[in-house]
């Protein structure tokens, strides 16, 4: 069972696709792939792929290629993707995107400010309801330390700015817990 299986079945439910082919069933070195297709009445391509290692890495990955000449101004509709990825219990990275599949695209960004608004508050409703009001840094410390290795902005900076600044930056300023 996949710590994702809630995940999965949501996405399944909200977007039933008909399975159409196992592209891929890969075994080596203790971890098993699956690529599949999928077919949607709206879809060109529906694809996922699952790894797994049956203890630490659980990684379901999908993306779904909207048909063309949609019923929008631009003619098309954004990809939606989805990483859902667990290598261990400590690194656990869950991803959500739409994606334009014409690159340098000028995408009507504040069309879906509604939906980051949706999201926005669900998070600032979790926090009103749990009042927190605790200041113990510590909690914070395996997240920080996570992200510093985790988080590309450092190489970026240290190629525009030096790395004893953007070290600085990512470890005094943006993960100063960890």
């Amino acid at each position: 069972m996949t710590i994702w299986q809630n995940y999965i079945s949501t996405y399944r439910s909200m977007l039933p696709c008909k399975i159409e082919n196992l592209w891929a069933s890969w075994q080596a070195k203790g971890t098993s792939l699956n690529a599949i297709d999928h077919s949607h009445q709206y879809l060109l391509k529906s694809r996922q792929v699952d790894i797994s290692d049956g203890k630490n890495v659980d990684i379901f990955n999908c993306i779904a290629y909207p048909k063309t000449n949609a019923n929008v101004p631009t003619g098309l509709l954004p990809c939606f993707g989805m990483d859902l990825m667990k290598f261990s219990p400590k690194k656990i990275i869950i991803v959500f995107d739409f994606q334009h599949p014409t690159e340098d695209f000028l995408f009507e960004v504040d069309a879906h400010l509604p939906m980051f608004e949706k999201y926005l508050k669900c998070w600032v409703d979790m926090l009103e309801a749990a009042k927190p009001t605790g200041t113990d840094t510590n909690a914070y410390k395996d997240f920080d330390s996570y992200m510093t290795k985790l988080d590309p902005v450092g190489g970026f900076l240290a190629g525009k700015f030096g790395k004893e600044k953007a070290d600085s930056l990512v470890n005094d300023f943006l993960f100063s817990y960890g």
